[in-house]
């Protein structure tokens, strides 16, 4: 039989995190199944539009392009990766660390008038762009009357 440690606000913050998903794109409190807390992260996103396009921006400073997957399937752009927390053999002492390490991921509902095929990813600067091409507007087809 195995003890496990009993947190009286756990799921309180389960609870919060779930009515409250993503208001603040900075941690947010997991509970494991063992009953140990760890942090949950995902960068923040801006979203804009133009006429030919939708444009997705994440702030993933510090980051390499190979540690981070997006990918598109049925209606959903997901992001996601891994920072990795830089652990050098020195005598440095840190005295705060206010990065945000781990595993994330942050998923788009996209309008069903884009085309899947042309979505490109640029990255630039710790800024992750996805490029999201909308789909030509079929144009209303004038039928004469006879």
């Amino acid at each position: 039989m195995s003890l496990i440690r009993w947190d009286p606000f756990a799921d309180v913050e389960n609870l919060f995190n779930r009515m409250m998903p993503r208001l603040a794109h900075g941690p947010r409190l997991a509970v494991e199944g063992d009953g140990g807390v760890t942090f949950e992260w995902s960068p923040s996103a801006d979203i804009s539009e133009t006429e030919k396009e939708y444009l997705v921006r994440a702030d993933l400073p510090g980051m390499k392009k190979e540690d981070v997957k997006v990918t598109f399937g049925d209606g959903v752009l997901t992001i996601q990766g891994e920072r990795k927390q830089h652990k050098e053999e020195t005598n440095e002492k840190y005295h705060r660390v206010e990065n945000y390490y781990g595993s994330f991921s942050r998923a788009f509902s996209l309008p069903d008038n884009i085309k899947a095929d042309a979505i490109r990813c640029e990255s630039k600067d710790g800024v992750l762009s996805v490029h999201i091409p909308k789909a030509e507007q079929q144009k209303p087809k004038e039928i004469t009357i006879q």
